[in-house]
């Protein structure tokens, strides 16, 4: 009781409305906040899985350059050392495209480049290292992203040495050169949230093409922030940026020494659940605000309520009969009534208590009385007064019972099967001729109640007229769960009674009737069917299986 301090009606009305309102806010808040962790991963895993899926566009892309490669080194024009031809059929066979191709020696000479006419002055090529290095590997290499001698663009080569070539065969190496730029399609960031960024980066960490909001020219050097979050072949990691938190997925191009990056801001990809953060602070203050306003009407009407009471115990208090003051509060109400009958009572108590006591005086002047008489009677017929003290004092004891003995007269909510079980054992006293079939489901209060009462008519036709009421009768119940015409999920319940009496279809229809037809499909806003076959009567009833389930039988949080 320490803990409770003394405090009006309205106070602790008050208290407990906030009390009430805030352990479900604090749950609301867990579940959101649940929610937001569950998001941040969902995003974390997604940007991984976006790299992934622009680095292998970029794995096919050099691949099929690639291919492309080794097709061109078999060309029979080639092979045999015409080199016009070879740069006719092969500007010819890539169209007027983005792709070109290179023949140039060992030390980068380009004896032919298809991005200009045949014969025209070329300069060395302007990627020397990776011609180097495909020539010591002996396998096709990539480049970085440079600036080129002849197209004066950002470009990137596919270098294939000519391991065997043909003994008419000029140059060592032929090299398919890309336009960087032409490749922005392949970084398109529709997959990403609002705000997000993608780039493919080389060896160098140079970008090669980007695209989306901080796009970062060809050529430029990827952000040093973001690239030493790169550890992995395949990841995504968040990082702080200028008091901003940002998400960064990446991938590895398969074996090839490019790395694909796309990164954004997390508020962007979250920010449904930020518009629900400040739905929630709103609508809690508002539910709050309606809570205690509510709760203040409620407050000022029970003051109102136990003032109207306080006065009418004063008036009993003053010993008058007092009539009950209705109030708006029915418990308040029942209070006055209490009290206008306890005013009737009293006064009823205190004609009483004046009646007893009139009642004892008389008895008590008749009790003396009669004592006189006794005592002259004795006086007369004894002689010493011993004598008369022991006749008097038995005497005195007997009337004493007397008096003692006119004192003592005062002078004058369930699961389905547990539902069938209850309902049946009630009116057969056991189950034992009773089967019931189907995987048990909770069954809701309104089908408790309703259910109960099909049951027990049910039960107490079959055991007055039924197969209970032949000791070899039995009854079946049984049910299952199915899709409805529309789509719905449906329960399909079944009474089916072997073994009792030949039935005959009543001629009239009473209580137990409309309740098993009519009441049941009402009730479950399903369908009832009654077969009063002769060999036992057959109930069924359709209904959807939301009208008699409980929703949490399943864990759906509404």
């Amino acid at each position: 009781m320490r803990l409770f301090p003394t405090a009006s009606i309205g106070a602790y009305l008050v208290a407990m409305a906030i009390l009430a309102t805030l352990p479900l806010l604090a749950f609301v808040i867990f579940l959101l906040s649940e929610l937001e962790r569950s998001e941040y991963e969902a995003l974390r895993h997604e940007a991984a899985q976006d790299a992934q899926t622009i680095s292998r566009n970029f794995e096919r892309k050099l691949e099929d350059m690639s291919t492309t490669l080794r097709l061109l080194s078999g060309a029979a024009e080639l092979t045999s050392g015409n080199l016009g031809a070879f740069h006719q059929r092969t500007a010819s066979s890539l169209g007027a495209g983005s792709l070109y191709v290179l023949l140039v020696d060992a030390d980068g000479k380009q004896l032919l480049n298809t991005r200009v006419p045949y014969g025209a002055p070329l300069k060395p090529m302007s990627n020397i290292p990776t011609l180097k290095a495909a020539l010591a590997s002996g396998k096709i290499e990539v480049s970085g992203v440079f600036f080129g001698a002849t197209s004066q663009q950002w470009v990137f080569n596919l270098i294939m040495p000519l391991v065997s070539p043909g003994p008419n065969t000029p140059g060592a190496a032929l090299v398919l050169t890309q336009n960087a730029g032409d490749m922005v399609s392949m970084t398109s960031t529709d997959i990403l949230p609002p705000g997000w960024s993608a780039a493919v980066i080389d060896a160098d960490d140079k970008v090669i093409v980007s695209n989306g909001p901080d796009n970062i020219p060809s050529g430029g050097a990827f952000p040093a922030d973001l690239t030493r979050l790169i550890t992995g072949s395949n990841n995504a990691i968040a990082t702080t940026i200028d008091g901003e938190r940002v998400m960064m997925g990446y991938a590895r191009v398969a074996e090839w020494p490019w790395r694909v990056a796309l990164w954004g801001p997390v508020s962007s990809a979250q920010a449904s659940l930020a518009s629900t953060w400040k739905s929630l602070f709103y609508g809690s203050v508002t539910l709050l605000a309606l809570s205690l306003g509510i709760v203040l009407l409620a407050a000022h009407q029970l003051r109102r309520s136990i003032r109207q009471i306080a006065r009418m115990a004063e008036r009993i208090g003053r010993g008058e009969i007092v009539s009950p003051e209705m109030t708006k509060v029915t418990e308040a109400n029942q209070v006055a009534i209490a009290l206008s009958n306890a005013s009737f009572d009293r006064a009823e108590a205190e004609e009483r208590v004046h009646f007893i006591l009139q009642e004892l005086v008389h008895r008590t002047k008749n009790i003396l009385s009669l004592v006189q008489a006794m005592l002259r009677q004795l006086a007369r017929g004894t002689e010493s007064v011993d004598e008369l003290q022991r006749a008097v004092g038995g005497r005195l004891a007997g009337l004493a019972q007397s008096i003692e003995a006119l004192a003592r007269q005062q002078w004058g909510g369930i699961p389905l099967s547990t539902v069938i079980e209850l309902q049946l054992s009630a009116v057969t006293g056991s189950m034992g001729r009773i089967e019931t079939r189907g995987e048990d489901l909770l069954a809701n209060a309104n089908a408790v109640q309703n259910l109960g009462l099909v049951f027990y008519e049910l039960a107490t036709n079959s055991v007055k007229y039924g197969a209970l009421s032949v000791p070899e009768g039995r009854v079946t119940i049984e049910w299952d769960v199915g899709d409805g015409e529309d789509g719905s999920r449906e329960l399909v319940l079944r009474w089916l009674e072997t073994g009792g009496p030949t039935v005959v279809k009543p001629s009239r229809q009473g209580f137990g009737s409309t309740v098993i037809e009519r009441h049941a499909a009402a009730a479950f806003s399903g369908k009832v069917i009654i077969d009063f076959d002769e060999s036992g009567l057959r109930w069924s009833l359709i209904a959807p299986l939301s009208a008699i389930e409980n929703p949490l039988a399943h864990g759906d949080h509404a």
